[in-house]
């Protein structure tokens, strides 16, 4: 079998979120960290997806990074390509959703994708254009507050607008109710219209589904990882795909542990329910930017708790906490401190023995990944959707559970451990 579909996340948890709903659907999938280099087997694979930390950096970078995945995907032999991004749109202005899908359909002289960002067995749905987060518009939600991306606007077609210079138009429910043959018209009518970029409604599996089915023959899809979950139905039904074993769970030894960096109010309340039964150690980002020795106290403090049972270590603060810190030190570089700060934490857990490491946050779990040499993770079975347990595949045997900030439900850190007990 030849790599079927070539994926870019723009991020860590966003790439085994992609990964999950993959395997889920039957695909044999494995998730990069970073374009690899030299020689690799991929002739049991059917997706491949490669992780960047491009969501936060400048434009111009993430384009760069995205374009150097996308020729590797390439050369892989892929059919199709998927730019993954968070089911929020995270994004500002100057991008990078926008930039990114430029770029890309310009290197594969293609002249229109989709935006479709829809996850809504987690809540967020795309209706009339606009984002909703549960019962709230993406503005009105917590992630109006985010700390690097906040999310003021609603309505996607504006908000790619800003992005890219090109039309931005719109599918509407009505037409995705109608079916795959209603969409493929709609895509066409655009196109044909001038537009470039495509907002679609989605309020529900069934529609994902159906737009999957309207995207065979695009060659970039963009959005969350709901609407790729009606790709490898195309596959299948082209003969290109077989039957997969379904994932098996991470065999590790070593303590477990968490780190949370992520400030999105789930977090915030998988934090307050872990402190409430667990030791907890609170990184001080003031102490960080004092140049106190903050990675040796937490190390330190984490060796008396080292064992059977999981303990956390954590930087999430609520948005006021934050939006002071940023202010003292700027945004970026209180970022990179605690980012910093927590790559080392989680390379001194797995000297001390930790080897089942739960992470959240995008940003955070980049972080950690990178500073353990961790390259590729085999994508093991789903713990909530849109986090399933991995594998490391390089350097030491690490089970790693890379959770997006505003996934899964409150005790998730408690129940995604008891599944390797």
């Amino acid at each position: 079998m030849t790599l079927l579909l070539g994926c870019i996340a723009d991020d860590s948890t966003g790439a085994t979120d992609l990964a999950n709903t993959l395997v889920n659907q039957g695909m044999r999938a494995v998730q990069f960290i970073g374009v690899p280099e030299g020689e690799i087997d991929l002739s049991e694979i059917d997706a491949v997806i490669v992780a960047l930390k491009s969501r936060t950096n400048p434009a111009d970078e993430a384009i760069t990074d995205s374009i150097k995945a996308w020729s590797w995907l390439k050369a892989q032999g892929a059919k199709q390509f998927f730019f993954k991004y968070c089911s929020t749109f995270d994004s500002t202005d100057k991008g990078n959703i926008g930039p990114v899908a430029d770029a890309l359909l310009d290197a594969m002289e293609s002249d229109f994708t989709i935006a479709c960002p829809a996850f809504p067995t987690n809540g967020r749905t795309i209706f009339r254009g606009h984002l909703f987060v549960g019962d709230e518009l993406l503005s009105d939600s917590g992630m109006r507050n985010h700390p690097l991306n906040p999310m003021t606007d609603a309505n996607l077609v504006r908000v790619l607008g800003r992005q890219t210079p090109h039309k931005v138009g719109l599918v509407q429910r009505e037409i995705i109710a109608a079916g795959s043959d209603a969409v493929r018209k709609a895509f066409d009518e655009l196109k044909a219209s001038g537009h470039r970029h495509a907002i679609v409604d989605a309020v529900d599996d069934s529609d994902l589904m159906t737009i999957g089915t309207a995207c065979a023959d695009l060659a970039l899809i963009t959005g969350g990882s709901g609407v790729a979950l009606g790709l490898p139905e195309n596959f299948r039904q082209s003969g290109h795909l077989a039957a997969a074993k379904p994932p098996a769970l991470p065999r590790v030894d070593g303590s477990p542990a968490v780190l949370a960096g992520s400030c999105s109010v789930r977090t915030l309340e998988q934090v307050a329910e872990m402190k409430a039964t667990r030791p907890a150690f609170n990184i001080n980002p003031n102490a960080l930017a004092a140049g106190e020795d903050v990675v040796s106290e937490v190390l330190a403090w984490a060796e008396s708790h080292i064992g059977d049972k999981p303990f956390l270590i954590y930087s999430s603060a609520d948005p006021a906490e934050v939006k002071a810190v940023q202010a003292e030190f700027g945004r970026e570089d209180a970022g990179a401190l605690i980012e910093d700060a927590m790559g080392k934490i989680a390379v001194g857990l797995v000297a001390l023995g930790v080897g089942k490491l739960v992470v959240a946050g995008g940003e955070t779990s980049g972080a950690v990944v990178n500073a353990l040499g961790v390259r590729a993770l085999r994508i093991g079975p789903e713990i909530e959707p849109g986090v399933p347990w991995t594998e490391s595949m390089s350097g030491q045997a690490l089970a790693l559970a890379l959770k997006s900030g505003n996934f899964g439900g409150v005790t998730f850190f408690a129940d995604a451990l008891d599944m390797l007990t």
